[in-house]
Order: structure tokens, then sequence, then C-alpha cells
């Protein structure tokens, strides 16, 4: 499972002070009014940073970190992903889980016959969509309903599912 999970990707500087608009990758944008701390991902190195404030506009997050007051301190972190450590993600529900720890995981039928490997799941606006790469069928979207999916093991990697007619 993966230990450090991304909650946004800065997408440009916000003002001459050193903020940062952050395009929120989470569910729930508010969390960021009680995060105190996240990684940022140079691409060479986790830089830890202190958030200091937090504003939102539209679909952004506004984050202002400590020690960081100037526009030319920040602006060459544009498009870097900001992490969390495991330990600070959000408490997931009963049948929620991290995108990142599903991703690579078996997909099996209903009768155990192997199907393929989740690739990866698009979030629509009823509910996400589990895109299985198959060797026999190419790429199969599954909706993430009851109906379809009947069991998900993380800590097994594997994936069983109802293949509904229509499907494939």
């Amino acid at each position: 499972m993966e230990e450090l999970l991304q909650v946004g990707v800065i997408t440009s500087t916000h003002g001459v002070r050193g903020e940062v608009k952050v395009f929120p990758t989470t569910d729930d944008p508010e969390r960021f009014k009680t995060l105190k701390h996240v990684l940022l991902d140079t691409g060479r190195e986790k830089k830890p940073l202190e958030i200091q404030g937090v504003k939102f506009f539209k679909q952004f997050v506004i984050l202002k970190f400590k020690g960081i007051d100037n526009i030319n301190d920040i602006e060459r972190y544009k498009r870097c992903p900001l992490l969390v450590e495991r330990k600070d993600a959000v408490a997931l529900e009963e049948d929620e889980y991290f995108i990142a720890d599903m991703i690579g995981i078996q997909v099996v039928t209903e009768d155990d016959e192997p199907f393929g490997t989740l690739k990866d799941v698009m979030e629509t606006g009823a509910n996400d969509v589990y895109v299985i790469d198959t060797e026999e069928h190419g790429e199969v979207l599954v909706p993430a309903i009851r109906e379809c999916i009947l069991d998900v093991d993380i800590e097994n990697q594997k994936m069983k599912i109802h293949l509904m007619d229509g499907l494939i």
C-alpha cells in the first residue's frame, strides 16, 4: 500500500507573497482547513512544508506555507504534487478505499476466474467507474456499484466482480 497519498497539485502562484493555487485531488477539499503539514514532491525530493494559511477560490484551494513569503520562492514548484503521509489521511468509511491502493489490483469474476487488472478509476457524478485492463476484452468499464463489485480485498490485492449483461 502507498505510504504517501496525493491531496493536491500546485497549479500556479497566487499574488506575490508566496501563496499558491492548488487543485485538490481529494474528495474533501475542506480537509485543508485542518491539515498542518504536506510534502511537496519536487521530483527529486519530498520537501516538508507547514501550512500557514488556507483560503478557497472556485474549485481551488489557496495555500500559504510558513517561511515562503515571495513569489520567486514558490514559482518553480508549479505542477508539483502535494502529498500527505497515510497517518494524516482522511479516515475512510466502510467500503471506501484510496484509489492509490486499488490501482494494479487483480480482478476476478464471481467464479474466481482471472479477469484482468484495475488500471484506473474514473470519478463520475453518480458513481465511480473502474477501468479494468483485460487480455481477452481489452479495456472494460465496470460501474462501482454493489451489483457489480462483490468484494474488494486491498490487503490481498484482489477484487471480485459480477459482469452484468452488456459490460463486455
